[in-house]
Formats: structure tokens, C-alpha cells, sequence
């Protein structure tokens, strides 16, 4: 099954206002917003959709206290929504709405959706860099980074849930084609479906029933410097950082997560590892040491002769 990622997260939430105005700060692009919420995309399509909490075209709200209402995730042909349509009937109910999107519900009780993928095919070029021993990959007299340069979100790049039940979680998701890639001992696995080679789109958390839901998601970059560009003029538009910048161990993606008015982290991220099948999946225990390899902590700019002057 060529299931792709994450083409969006549907959210209902009590502050509409808020969560667009957040997502629009973070980088996202409105697209048919009003009062009652709407859609905001990165520059492949992909994006995060926010409905009012008792909108009722959104799916039933879990028991908990998640304000996460459905994933959908993209999908590369129909063969492959005919494939997930089939495995799933087996032992629940799955629809195909007037959008197209064949939906279900896992079996830890979250809202899944499939669509042939909305993602629209990317032409940007990645952060490069140079090094002694190596030949320069930028050209002479070309600038690595600048105050003007952009650094907006380039697709959804994977969900994290807290599941009261992580076995039982992944073993739903095999039936789909995901695979482990990684592994936090007792904790959870890092999960890649077939359609793609990012180290993973998805992660299952353990954690007691009460916290089941959504713990963050979030959007590749084009690099490490887009993620300090991006969290930096987010840090200075009023939003508070929870953890970054820094690099993670297992996938090896740059990360800088924030609080979000959504109930749940929100992340910058880049330079992921990717897998095929022929790789075989770590094992780590849980912890500060095995969750990155270095992490660092905003602070305002400062140079050897003080702060820069209040304006």
C-alpha cells in the first residue's frame, strides 16, 4: 500500500481566531478561512485544517481532552485506496465521502481519512554548505544565509500520538504497510508506510489513557537554517518555545518545537533521515541522552559590546 504521509490534521478547537493567527505565524498559508475556520497549507499543499469544536461536519471528539479530530493521510493511487478499503472491512465500518476521502477509525480510537495525495510536486533547492576536504557546494560569492531569506514550511512531515496501548497501536498500523524503523524501548516505535522514505510520519507514545491524543506534528524545512530563521521570528512574534533547537538522535532531524493554542506542540524540523527496507531498526531506551545530540535555548541577540539598543 503506497500510503505517502500526512496530507492534514483536522482540529476542533474552542479559539478559531487563535489557531489561524498561530498557524499563519508559524509560516502557513490561509486558504479559505472565515469565522468558522478553514484550511492553511504549506508549499507542497499539505496543511492543517481548523473547524470550531462543535462544527458538525467534524468527526466524533475523542474522550479525552485532544483536540485532534481526524488525520488524513495521502495516498499515491487509487489501487492503494481499494487496498486500504478492503483490509479495513474486514473487521470495521470505512466510508468514502463526497470529498473523495475514504475514512475509518484505528483501533485506539483515532479518526483516519485517505485521499489520493494532495501534495504538489516541489522544485526547491536545499540548504547546501561548505566544508574544508570537500568540494564548495555554493557558488563563489553566493551567500549561505541572509536576513531576507524565506523559511516557510515545505510539507507535513509526521504526526505524534500519545496511545494508551503502543502495541496494539502499531499492529493496527502493519496491517496498512507501516514498518518500524526505530524504537524507544517501552515507549513507542517510529513508524514509515510504504510510499515514502522519511524516516518516519508516525510515532506512538505510551502513556496512561487520560493523555490519549495528539502530542505534536510537524512541518520540514529546507534546512537547519530554516528552522533557526523560522523559530527565531517566531519566538520574537510572542510564542513560547518548549524544546530546540536542537538535532535529534534517532532520525536525525533538526527540531524546534513551540506551544500551540491547539493543545499540543507544534515543531520545525529538517533534514530527516530516509530509509528503505533494507534497514534494521534501533532499539533505544527512552531519555534525555537518546532524544538528541545536542540541544540549544533561546536568547535575544548579543554581541561582545551589549544588547543591540531599544528602539
Amino acid at each position: 500500500m503506497k500510503i505517502i504521509g500526512p496530507d492534514y490534521l483536522v482540529f476542533g478547537v474552542d479559539d478559531v481566531d487563535a489557531c489561524v493567527q498561530y498557524l499563519t505565524d508559524y509560516g502557513l498559508k490561509p486558504r479559505d478561512v472565515d469565522e468558522a475556520g478553514g484550511y492553511l497549507e504549506a508549499l507542497d499543499g499539505t496543511g492543517i485544517l481548523i473547524r470550531r469544536r462543535d462544527d458538525p461536519r467534524l468527526p466524533a471528539a475523542m474522550e479525552t481532552a485532544s483536540t485532534l479530530r481526524e488525520t488524513v493521510y495521502g495516498v499515491a493511487d487509487e489501487a492503494t485506496l481499494q487496498a486500504i478499503e478492503a483490509e479495513l472491512s474486514k473487521d470495521r465500518s470505512v466510508t468514502r465521502g463526497e470529498d473523495g476521502v475514504l475514512r475509518a477509525v484505528d483501533d485506539l480510537g483515532f479518526a483516519l481519512g485517505f485521499q489520493i495525495s494532495c501534495r504538489r510536486p516541489l522544485d526547491l533547492p536545499g540548504e547546501i554548505s561548505n566544508a574544508p576536504g570537500a568540494r564548495a557546494s555554493r557558488p563563489l560569492n553566493s551567500l549561505g544565509a541572509s536576513e531576507e531569506m524565506p523559511a516557510l514550511p515545505r510539507s507535513l512531515s509526521h504526526v505524534v500520538y500519545f496511545v494508551p496501548d503502543h502495541a496494539q497501536g502499531e499492529a493496527f498500523y502493519a496491517r496498512l504497510g507501516f514498518v518500524c524503523t526505530d524504537r524507544f524501548i517501552d515507549v513507542g516505535p517510529f513508524l514509515r508506510p510504504a510510499g515514502t522514505e522519511d524516516h518516519h510520519t508516525l510515532f506512538l507514545i505510551q502513556t496512561p489513557p487520560f493523555m490519549k491524543g495528539i502530542e505534536h506534528f510537524t512541518f520540514h524545512m529546507g534546512g537547519p537554517t530554516e528552522v533557526m530563521l523560522a523559530g527565531t521570528r517566531f519566538v520574537e512574534k510572542g510564542y513560547e518555545s518548549f524544546w530546540g533547537p536542537g538535532r535529534h538522535q534517532l532520525g536525525s532531524n533538526w527540531f524546534w518545537y513551540f506551544n500551540s493554542p491547539m493543545g499540543c506542540h507544534v515543531e520545525y524540523d529538517a533534514d530527516m533521515d530516509l530509509h528503505d527496507d533494507s534497514w534494521t531498526a534501533r532499539t533505544a531506551p527512552p531519555g534525555a541522552d537518546s532524544s538528541q545530540y545536542f540541544l540549544f535555548h533561546y536568547q535575544e541577540k548579543w554581541a561582545p559590546g551589549g544588547p543591540p539598543p531599544k528602539h
